[in-house]
């Protein structure tokens, strides 16, 4: 079970990272307009995006990377909020976060 618990540490160690990350990519005014708990949702979310729109199905190009659209990404946390209740994004707010999140995940490719 040790296994499991320094998983999940490390697993929550890496979202703080890339949550700080974010504050600092973003523009000045998103910084204090959304919390650390609607950063933590709208990155759960852009994962969920990954996981059930088959991005992560799709094949390569010659350089290893694959074209994800990123108005489909915040179009999808968008709806998502509203429906559960979480409350209404800006998709122009929501673009910055899915574009840092983006700058994150390639800065930390293995």
């Amino acid at each position: 079970m040790a296994d499991l618990d320094e998983e999940l540490r490390m697993d929550a160690e890496e979202n703080a990272r890339e949550v700080e990350f974010i504050k600092n990519q973003v523009p000045s005014d998103l910084k204090t307009k959304f919390s650390d708990k609607d950063y933590y949702y709208m990155l759960d979310k852009i994962v969920d995006y990954y996981y059930t729109s088959g991005v992560l199905d799709v094949e390569p190009d010659e350089e290893g990377f694959v074209d994800i659209d990123l108005d489909k990404v915040v179009e999808y946390v968008c709806q998502k909020a509203e429906e559960d209740n979480y409350g209404t994004f800006d998709p122009q707010d929501v673009f910055f976060v899915a574009q840092a999140d983006m700058d994150f995940e390639e800065q930390n490719l293995p």
